[in-house]
């Protein structure tokens, strides 16, 4: 059994879910296809094993941006400096006292180390927390380019190849996605073609942390891949449709009014939850918005929904060397996705979207 809890809501024990064995290529490109979640067991095992020293220094710089607060400082340091400054400058950084969630970006320039050329400019990392939670400690450090909220990763392939290079810089321990052969092999028999990783994301989950149900979706971006490196995650992982068709079911079900009261307290919310899930449309609509409250405390915060996501066979638990895939082909037809932290320290996790 486990125990799942999140940013100060206690979701009770749940079921472990079943240890897969490692999929067949047919199987993870038909998973893809239909949209579904895949595990690919230990894949990174010995990857884990090369990149021992880079992981515990990550997991270092981590704890020192929580100690701090401040990035910055320690990439003006050595070991990081000397790497950085191979092919990058540090132009700037905004301590984003506009974003409550944001401790510090850092903007670089690239160059070309041949004749000095500027090739890439506005490529930045931004240290972030991942929650408002007190007792959160989760980070993330993002890696992009441009103004962030308006940036459309589509539309410069070259800022995001840089963008790329920077994150393996300061995280080498990157290619044990960007360089294992066998996420490469089925990424290219998946997309027809060699996949890039882009819009990088390095997280470090602490206890009481995780990420509530949510989706990736962005143009010109077929998924994510997401490793565990160290640490310990559960996941609950269900294509749009399907997780629309289990909220109606529960919404529904007389059985669940009590658990539905407990997280929905007003009658008017209430009803307007059963009228939403009268429309598959409306419903569908209602769930890209951003503020999705009515069915974000069914997702989030009802530990009856999310036993009834695990019986349905919608879990995974991700272990150190484990990858998961993660299919993002639309709006309508994306998996969305919901991280517990297990364990009593933080992990470190990759999360890279696929173009």
């Amino acid at each position: 059994m486990l125990y799942l809890k999140r940013r100060g809501f206690d979701l009770g024990s749940v079921k472990m879910p079943e240890q897969t064995a490692m999929p067949s290529a047919s199987a993870v490109k038909q998973a893809w296809q239909s949209d579904t979640a895949i595990v690919l067991p230990q894949l990174l095992s010995q990857d884990i094993e090369k990149h021992a020293k880079n992981i515990q220094k990550s997991y270092v710089l981590m704890q020192n941006v929580l100690r701090t607060c401040d990035f910055v400082p320690f990439l003006e340091q050595n070991p990081y400096l000397e790497h950085i400054q191979q092919n990058f400058f540090i132009v700037a950084a905004s301590p984003e006292e506009h974003d409550e969630q944001g401790i510090e970006k850092v903007y670089f320039d690239a160059f070309d180390k041949n004749d000095d050329d500027v090739v890439a400019e506005e490529l930045w990392c931004k240290a972030s927390w991942l929650s408002f939670h007190d007792e959160d400690a989760s980070l993330r450090f993002r890696f992009s380019w441009g103004m962030e909220g308006y940036e459309d990763v589509a539309a410069d392939p070259l800022k995001q190849t840089w963008a790329g290079k920077l994150c393996d810089i300061i995280f080498p321990e990157s290619s044990t996605i960007t360089q294992n052969d066998t996420i490469l092999a089925r990424l290219s028999s998946i997309l027809g073609k060699k996949p890039s990783f882009v819009e990088r994301i390095v997280y470090f989950n602490a206890p009481n942390g995780g990420a509530q149900m949510h989706h990736d979706v962005e143009r010109g971006h077929a998924g994510v891949v997401f490793a565990q490196l160290s640490g310990a995650t559960f996941w609950l992982a269900i294509a749009k449709p399907k997780l629309m068709d289990e909220i109606i079911s529960f919404v529904s079900n007389p059985q669940h009014q009590a658990d539905i009261e407990a997280v929905l307290p007003q009658a008017k919310d209430r009803e307007t939850l059963i009228k939403l899930c009268e429309r598959l449309d409306d419903l569908s609509c209602y769930m890209e918005e951003p503020d999705h409250e009515l069915v974000e405390a069914i997702m989030d915060r009802c530990p009856a929904f999310i036993a009834q996501l695990i019986e349905r066979g919608f879990a995974h638990t991700l272990e150190a060397g484990d990858v998961l895939l993660l299919p993002q082909r639309d709006l309508e037809n994306c998996v969305w996705h919901s991280v517990f932290t297990l364990g009593d320290t933080p992990g470190e996790a990759l999360s890279f979207a696929v173009r």
